[in-house]
């Protein structure tokens, strides 16, 4: 018997990988993660599996069903939104699988930064303009941040910049930014990233709070800043450059 922590992507039932697809529709028990799953997903489910939503579970209760699932030696698809290495609670899960000796594997998916920024049609890398991409997010009602991971510290870098969590305080957030983006600084917010109800904003640290609020985004996105959202005049990549040596 196996646990199998599966990265269910960013909303679009087909962004998952093939594994995961064959571990879903395999797995006699599923735990999803409620609205941040796809229904198509629990649809490919074997007939009679166990289905359960753990959005009103907390970490007790959650692990008691893999435990559970465990002592009547059932495989479990325990899917998470996204990629299961950023922001998934799947931490303090596998550290009490490894308590009580259940097994388990963990299946890597599409993360909503990666479909946020394939709806922009934007690359997060351009050569001369950002090499750099920080993940983070900011705190209110989440766990408070580590010290020393203050949000003003990496815009200081002028690093591309993936902010989740924090859409909801992007009005206070944009001028913080904006000191070292500067007030024209390109941001680009994508709510329910490859969903079909997808929301694109685009805009600058100065108007990019009006937007979120007439659009009503108060969850379920991320925020990109920085200049490689507006870059046009850029070097080539030296990969594909004709003066590279390929001998």
């Amino acid at each position: 018997m196996t646990v199998y922590f599966i990265g269910a992507g960013p909303g679009a039932a087909d962004l998952v990988t093939l594994r995961a697809a064959r571990l879903i529709a395999s797995a006699p028990v599923c735990l999803y993660a409620g609205a941040l799953v796809p229904r198509e997903l629990l649809d490919t489910a074997p007939a009679g599996a166990r289905l359960v939503d753990t959005a009103d579970l907390d970490l007790d209760r959650i692990t008691a069903e893999l435990v559970a699932a465990h002592e009547a030696g059932l495989d479990v698809a325990r899917l998470h939104s996204g990629d299961p290495s950023i922001y998934s609670a799947v931490a303090e899960q596998m550290r009490r699988l490894d308590a009580a000796g259940v097994p388990y594997e963990v299946v890597p998916g599409v993360p909503a930064f990666a479909a946020a920024a394939a709806s922009l049609k934007r690359e997060l890398t351009v050569p001369g303009v950002g090499q750099t991409v920080v993940l983070t997010r900011t705190s209110a009602r989440s766990t408070p941040m580590p010290p020393g991971e203050e949000l003003a510290a990496y815009a200081a870098t002028g690093a591309t910049l993936v902010l989740h969590l924090a859409v909801q305080r992007i009005a206070e957030l944009a001028p913080e930014l904006a000191e070292h983006y500067g007030d024209d600084g390109p941001v680009a917010v994508v709510a329910r990233a490859s969903r079909d109800d997808e929301l694109v904003l685009r805009g600058t640290l100065a108007d990019i709070a009006g937007q979120v609020e007439a659009a009503g985004v108060r969850r379920t996105a991320v925020v990109v800043v920085g200049p490689v959202l507006a870059a046009a005049e850029f070097p080539d990549s030296h990969l594909y450059s004709t003066a590279r040596c390929r001998g």
